[in-house]
């Protein structure tokens, strides 16, 4: 498991350039592509949730499964109250607050705590809007997560489960491959300390096989006849899935 912690943000220092979603993902496909990480399960939390749904969007083909939690993909999946307190939010409202303590000790410059609250109300303040068909472009299984007292409307998840393939009637067409869970009593903040239920939803969804891996591994069969040999990509997924690390065919 790697952490990456994003411009401005944990042990990483800022830099004199805008805060976006677009410019994260593309750094945390340069990070990938620097430790040589040629695809991984992709999982990320509010700004990282936003980040995460670039990066499948951006950069496709280095997520095999999409984690998304309290993300949204226009800036009115936000309730209007929440957008109104972000504007008014000063440093001084966390202090002594564990965000506030966990910057402070961690942090290149803690003294550039006021100037990222700024930065951060900027980056807040610019609307965004992503058009429908890129949350349909997303290839990868995605799980949406949000709290049900969350600062992301349940209907703005609802919508983008629905772009990503799910909500459908399952007993009749199947489990799509996206999926949404919405944690009861749960607020925005509060979803990180709902520690249990987010290990056993993310290893459940991560360890099911992908679509194309369980397609390899049912293969077309037909009674009375032999089942068809698999193309080289499927043998690749079965080896990988059953026998342990394997080079990918050539």
């Amino acid at each position: 498991m790697i952490a990456v912690e994003l411009q401005g943000h944990g042990h990483t220092a800022d830099i004199d350039r805008p805060f976006s979603y677009e410019q994260f993902a593309d750094d945390v496909a340069a990070a990938m592509g620097h430790l040589d990480i040629t695809q991984a399960d992709i999982a990320g939390y509010s700004l990282g949730g936003n980040t995460g749904l670039q990066l499948a969007i951006r950069h496709p083909g280095q997520v095999r499964k999409l984690v998304a939690i309290s993300a949204n993909y226009r800036t009115d999946g936000y309730y209007p109250e929440v957008l109104a307190l972000i504007q008014i939010i000063t440093p001084d409202m966390f202090a002594g607050s564990p965000i506030e303590e966990a910057y402070l000790r961690h942090a290149p410059d803690p003294n550039a705590w006021s100037q990222l609250i700024e930065k951060e109300k900027q980056f807040e303040a610019n609307a965004f809007a992503w058009q429908a068909e890129d949350l349909q472009s997303i290839a990868a299984p995605a799980l949406l997560i949000i709290g049900d007292a969350d600062g992301i409307r349940p209907e703005h998840a609802v919508e983008m489960l629905r772009l990503l393939g799910g909500g459908v009637a399952g007993d009749f067409a199947g489990l799509p491959p996206s999926q949404l869970a919405v944690l009861p009593g749960t607020t925005h903040l509060g979803v990180i300390f709902r520690t249990d239920w987010l290990v056993s939803m993310l290893t459940e969804f991560l360890n099911a096989p992908s679509p194309e891996e369980r397609a390899c591994a049912t293969g077309p069969t037909a009674r009375g006849r032999r089942r068809e040999r698999r193309p080289a990509p499927c043998q690749y997924l079965m080896r990988r899935i059953g026998d342990g690390p394997s080079d990918p065919p050539r």
